[in-house]
């Protein structure tokens, strides 16, 4: 059979009995949701019972120290500095903190994006248009590709954001960020990075392409969950940022309940908000843990050998695959336009195969370090079947 062969040892199946999940399931869906770490329980047990023996000395006895130590996992993973990550709810979030600092002031008073970005963030956008936001979204082309170069001609001195997706969603497409980057710093434009689909299996160093800030979720690649997404702002663009999406945990002195003018934190609470979400921060560093632990180099290795290998296996069965062919061009994600794809996620979900599917793309399947080579043949043989009961 065509495509890449099995090795003989795959150090990063040592990690997989930390999963319980994927031994009762083929789980191919870490793009959009990753399995569960077993220490989860064990973090949330030890949450619950610190709430209900401790009470709120469990604010200074650790709780109030987590979202910093939290992000600090991720800054290993990032290349950034520790105490430079600030944790929030979601993405959506942390881009509206991010963008409430910026001015949008006419005649710079563009933000850049691309038709490809997730809808959420692109409903953001659309809301800024009511602050006098000019919203520039840059089409695809064929197969739903964004290019470089059609971003880069978008940007110029009206420009006061470009913000971009690392890897689309829909396509797995990698989006090469440093002529984007560097084209916004020469505009004087800031850079916004939506790192979901990317950071946990495609590596990302925060400082190589000088990108002013990044923001990313825990719940795909990570294995953390849903409830802590976090941002990243460079130290050059951060104290020149004055967020008005802020609340009284962004206070420099929180504890001093100061009634105002704001004076924001030097450092990454500058862009907390409220109360953290203390749970979700102790279920994510689970995962992260283990992703730091195993190092991103290597999960992109692995994820690159078995997408390859499913890419072929399509091609043997006549699908049209939709994510890039290119492994620097492809995220972790394989998408494949088979017949009838909506009833076939459907069949397969209802077998225990986690995937999902999207409108216009079909299939999502996704491979990540935890993934067995044998399964991988076993998912696409599931495909296949799926689509001949379905008559394709």
């Amino acid at each position: 059979m065509s495509g890449s062969t099995p090795v003989a040892h795959d150090p990063l199946l040592e990690w997989r009995s930390e999963f319980p999940t994927v031994e009762a399931t083929l789980h191919f869906a870490s793009h959009t949701l990753g399995a569960m770490p077993r220490g989860v329980e064990e973090a949330l047990r030890q949450y619950a019972h610190a709430w209900k023996s401790r009470g709120l000395r469990a604010w200074e006895e650790g709780w109030f120290g987590l979202p910093t130590e939290t992000g600090n996992v991720l800054a290993g993973i990032l290349g950034a500095a520790p105490g430079t990550i600030s944790m929030c709810e979601n993405v959506t979030s942390a881009e509206a903190v991010f963008l409430s600092a910026v001015d949008f002031a006419p005649p710079r008073n563009r933000l850049v994006c691309t038709a490809e970005d997730f809808p959420s963030v692109l409903y953001l956008y659309e809301g800024l248009a009511r602050r006098g936001v000019e919203v520039v979204r840059v089409p695809a082309r064929e197969g739903r590709r964004i290019h470089e170069a059609d971003v880069v001609d978008a940007i110029d001195e009206r420009t006061a954001v470009v913000a971009v997706s690392h890897v689309m969603f829909r396509t797995a497409q990698v989006l090469d960020l440093a002529p984007i980057a560097a084209r916004a710093r020469a505009a004087g434009a800031l850079t916004l990075v939506d790192a979901y689909q990317s950071v946990g299996t495609v590596p990302l160093d925060v400082r190589a392409p000088a990108l002013d800030a990044v923001a990313g979720g825990s719940v795909k690649w990570l294995c953390g969950g849903p409830g802590a997404a976090w941002l990243y702002v460079s130290p050059e663009a951060r104290g020149r940022l004055r967020p008005a999406f802020t609340g009284w945990m962004a206070h420099e002195r929180p504890f001093d309940f100061d009634e105002g003018p704001m004076r924001w934190h030097e450092g990454a609470r500058r862009f907390w908000t409220g109360t953290p979400a203390v749970v979700a921060h102790a279920a994510a560093r689970c995962g992260w843990e283990i992703v730091a632990r195993i190092g991103v180099p290597a999960i992109r290795a692995k994820s690159l050998r078995q997408t390859a290998r499913m890419l072929a296996l399509a091609d043997e069965r006549g699908w049209r695959v939709v994510s890039p062919r290119a492994d620097a061009a492809r995220g972790g994600t394989v998408v494949l336009d088979v017949p009838h794809a909506a009833a076939v996620c459907a069949d397969l979900l209802a077998d225990d195969v986690l995937l999902d599917h999207r409108p216009g793309v079909g299939l999502r399947l996704a491979p990540h370090f935890y993934t067995r080579d044998d399964e991988v043949e076993v998912v696409m043989r599931k495909v296949h079947d799926a689509v001949r009961r379905h008559g394709g």
